[in-house]
């Protein structure tokens, strides 16, 4: 009898796994028919406004600006939100007028992110922090997502090795944790990390930590991160990933301001054009991947603009 029941078992499980796989060829294929515009996009110039919103939108990337800086990266056109990161954190920088020779720049959970090459292209001096080799096993970020030494970072396509090696270093630092020798930088910046120490409370305060013991006065921040746009109650929080609700992030605000912290206004963008529109779903086609389904919850990348104010 025990030898039927599991013959069952392992039918109705192989039964199952067709059913999904039937499920995920057939989303394939839809997403395959969507219509994804390419650069350059003629109907918008220089002057329409860019990056007015805090979270990933399709209007950006039709920006002209979007395709100069993806040339500043050397990395391809993609419709995918983590790119618009990089852009966002890039612009806002930039913008700021903080990226300059002889600037000071703190990059958090770098992993091999293209920013400290181009920042230090322009003259910043950059040091580059990432998790431990040990952590990062711990938490499955070895594979491309982790940065254990300057390596990884140098890209020779966008900044030669020996300005390279003048003006970026590494070292390991703990986002909880953050070495109190980091201090009296010009901005600093991370990209998808704040999410992942563990809660929401741990998130945020890493934001104010970031601001208030590594920045000079007037010194400018810009972080992202993942955020829930099906609710402002029910989300994720584990041990290792979070995604921030409104909610939370309106917290934030407010808690830096009363800190005595210039903070950008947090607006969420209108859905403008049909990618905006599109949802991502498991198994992840990656493009177009503005919006993505995590477990129960609608996600994409938002992100927050701070000046230290004392």
């Amino acid at each position: 009898m025990d030898n039927l029941a599991n013959a069952g078992t392992q039918q109705e499980l192989a039964n199952l796994r067709s059913q999904v796989s039937d499920l995920q060829s057939q989303l394939a294929a839809i997403q395959q028919r969507l219509h994804l515009p390419l650069p350059p996009f003629p109907n918008l110039t220089p002057s329409t406004p860019f990056m007015s919103y805090s979270s990933c939108n399709a209007a950006d990337f039709l920006h002209p600006r979007y395709q100069e800086i993806c040339g500043f990266l050397k990395h391809p056109f993609q419709w995918h939100r983590k790119l618009w990161e990089w852009v966002f954190v890039i612009h806002h920088l930039m913008e700021s007028g903080v990226v300059k020779s002889g600037s000071r720049g703190l990059v958090f959970g770098v992993g091999t992110e293209r920013l400290p090459s181009l920042f230090a292209s322009m003259g910043a001096r950059i040091v580059a922090t990432d998790i431990s080799t040990e952590d990062a096993e711990a938490s499955h970020w070895i594979n491309g997502q982790h940065a254990a030494n300057l390596e990884p970072l140098h890209h020779p396509e966008i900044v030669d090795r020996r300005l390279f090696d003048a003006n970026v270093s590494y070292q390991v630092c703990d986002m909880n944790n953050i070495d109190p020798a980091l201090v009296d930088f010009d901005f600093n910046w991370s990209s998808c990390c704040f999410e992942h120490l563990g809660s929401i409370e741990a998130g945020l305060q890493f934001v104010i930590n970031a601001v208030e013991k590594t920045l000079r006065v007037g010194g400018i921040a810009v972080h992202t991160t993942e955020y829930n746009l099906s609710s402002n109650d029910a989300t994720v929080e584990s041990p290792h990933v979070v995604i921030f609700r409104k909610r939370d992030i309106l917290e934030l605000v407010a808690r830096l301001q009363d800190r005595g912290h210039i903070v950008q206004p947090f607006v969420v963008a209108p859905n403008s054009h049909h990618l905006d529109f599109h949802v991502d779903m498991p198994p992840y086609l990656q493009d177009p991947h503005l919006k993505l389904l995590l477990w129960e919850h609608v996600a994409t990348s938002v992100g927050l603009v701070v000046q230290r104010g004392r």
